[in-house]
């Protein structure tokens, strides 16, 4: 009967122990925090982060299943990352379309390695061992960077990146309008439809009415300086008249005052001629009458003259004149005796 009755108690006793231990397991399992993720979610304002030090990023989307396959690797891969020395990012591009547009992505999963701002595609499988191995043996270096028109950073894939953005909204309101609304897909359609030809109305509106306007003022401000081209250029003929007529003056009192010194040169000539006919006068006055003396002197004198004259002439003339000179004295002798 004892045996009988201990029985049921063990059982109760034991049921209770286990109870007891459950309930106290259970809130230390659930106080134990989920273990973090390493992997940083990229959006558009944040992106810039990759522009310094070394990254790893993966464009995915959520019902992607070969993004999904390479989950567990990339998340093994980012627990590396410092022993690495490396960033890991990941880009959700249902969430953010402007960042795969910026990085042109069309084929997911994506994988890109940054290094100081400069990018490169890696096209290799999205496994542990390969990832690793491009960061310790550097592969890097042998791919060919993403340069010009290409690199995310670039004005170009700017642009490229809003136009992403703006798909992304219109695929997101699409699914408004057929998931959450229940509206036919053909009325959606139409919707856009007819929001792009009264946008691109709106658009040439704009354009009509600002537009000659904006003529107007380029056109008033070609003028303005048309005329101030012609101000100018009166002004430069202006001065180029004025200077011209200053050299006019300067030339013309230049000439009045050579010609005052030719006259007055002209006038000393003749004073100086004057006073040597005088003098020739006044010597011919002190000899006396004139007589034979005078004849011979009147004779002599033409000879005299004609050997000035012939002392001008070269050097081989000369001679000749110096003999018919004496030929003459000679004859003028003998006449006066």
């Amino acid at each position: 009967m004892a045996g009988g009755r201990c029985g049921p108690q063990l059982t109760a006793l034991l049921a209770a122990w286990v109870a007891a231990v459950a309930a106290t397991a259970g809130p230390e399992q659930a106080a134990l925090p989920a273990e973090q993720s390493r992997v940083q979610p990229m959006t558009a304002s944040n992106w810039t982060l990759v522009m310094e030090g070394e990254w790893m990023l993966k464009f995915y989307a959520p019902w992607c299943p070969s993004c999904q396959q390479t989950d567990s690797e990339w998340e093994t891969f980012a627990k590396n990352g410092e022993m690495l020395q490396i960033s890991v990012g990941k880009v959700d591009v249902i969430q953010e379309p402007g960042l795969s547009g910026r990085f042109f992505v069309t084929t997911l999963p994506a994988f890109f390695h940054a290094k100081d701002g400069i990018f490169r595609r890696y096209r290799g499988p999205g496994i542990f061992e390969d990832l690793q191995n491009y960061i310790l043996e550097k592969k890097w270096q042998s791919v060919e960077p993403l340069t010009g028109w290409k690199s995310p950073a670039s004005l170009t894939m700017s642009g490229m990146a809003g136009l992403f953005s703006i798909s992304g909204k219109i695929w997101h309101l699409h699914n408004y309008f057929t998931v959450t609304l229940g509206i036919p897909t053909w009325c959606s359609y139409v919707f856009f439809v007819i929001a792009t030809l009264v946008f691109g109305l709106f658009m040439g509106l704009r354009i009509f009415l600002f537009l000659p306007s904006t003529e107007q003022n380029g056109r008033s401000e070609e003028a303005h300086r048309a005329e101030q081209l012609q101000d100018a250029e009166e002004e430069k003929d202006d001065s180029n008249e004025e200077e011209n007529k200053d050299s006019l003056v300067d030339d013309e009192e230049e000439k009045e005052d050579l010609g005052d010194e030719d006259e007055a040169e002209e006038e000393e000539e003749e004073d100086n001629l004057a006073a040597g006919v005088d003098e020739e006068r006044s010597e011919a006055n002190d000899q006396g009458p004139p007589g034979e003396d005078s004849v011979t002197r009147e004779e002599v004198e033409p000879e005299e003259a004609e050997e000035g004259i012939s002392e001008k002439p070269c050097p081989a003339d000369t001679e000749v004149v110096e003999d018919s000179l004496r030929q003459r004295k000679s004859q003028h002798a003998d006449k006066g005796l």
